[in-house]
């Protein structure tokens, strides 16, 4: 056996009165684990296209998370996903699915350029597919009319390009009185590096106003904290951006 890297994505299991197609992507994620099939790492959303040809439920996002798995179980993963997107998502949703092996990835830059792509221009379901197949990745749709690929295979794409999405929920750090942690203490926290949205990385001793929640990008392949000079006379040079700024991630 020999070890085998994953992106799985999802995308379009939902409706407006359920629950989003992020929670789902984190209960695939804990199901494998639980079922001892994979080992999981956080999930991420990303933002694709906005566009009045593009059905989607709320955000047109779609959502990704790495696994780890032995190549002889790629195909009882894959058929686990499928089972399961297929029973959890809502009778009204197009769900679909990505799974990609990523040491048998044919051209990964394709793929890349494929989630770079959607999220500027207007993609159809034959395109993905026939994308799909060029790279030699599974992708396949779960109910409705299945434009959920286009999605699913556009968050893989953004995912390996190590420079897109959130990483889903939200999480406090705790600080001292004054709601301060320095960058070493932060990094505890899942957090790999803290930076600016100019790219400038804190060292470790850099003071941070935390606020009452954080939220990570993924930025060089890494979970990333972003700060911004604080103003007036706060606490600590540095303090968390707002939730608002980090919707263009």
């Amino acid at each position: 056996m020999k070890p085998l890297r994953l992106l799985i994505s999802i995308d379009d299991t939902d409706d407006m009165d359920s629950r989003g197609t992020g929670d789902i992507a984190e209960l695939l994620a804990q199901g494998l684990a639980d079922a001892g099939l994979a080992e999981c790492g956080r999930v991420t959303r990303h933002q694709l296209l906005v566009h009045p040809d593009i059905a989607y439920t709320s955000h047109n996002s779609s959502m990704c998370f790495a696994g780890a798995i032995d190549d002889e179980s790629l195909d009882e993963v894959t058929s686990w996903c499928m089972r399961t997107l297929a029973a959890e998502s809502v009778t009204a949703a197009d769900p679909g699915l990505c799974v990609v092996a990523l040491e048998t990835l044919l051209r990964p830059e394709r793929l890349v350029a494929y989630g770079r792509e959607a999220k500027q221009r207007v993609i159809g379901k034959h395109e993905a597919y026939r994308v799909a197949r060029g790279l030699g990745v599974h992708l396949s749709e779960h109910g409705g009319t299945g434009i959920g690929v286009i999605g699913a295979l556009a968050g893989a794409g953004l995912r390996l390009s190590g420079d897109d999405g959130r990483f889903k929920g939200k999480f406090r750090i705790p600080g001292d009185e004054s709601g301060v942690a320095r960058v070493q203490d932060i990094r505890g926290y899942g957090v790999d590096s803290v930076r600016t949205p100019t790219g400038d990385v804190l060292g470790d001793d850099e003071p941070v106003l935390v606020g009452p929640e954080c939220k990570l990008v993924l930025l060089a392949g890494e979970a990333v904290l972003l700060v911004v000079p604080a103003e007036g006379a706060a606490a600590a040079p540095w303090t968390v951006i707002d939730r608002r700024a980090l919707r263009s991630y």
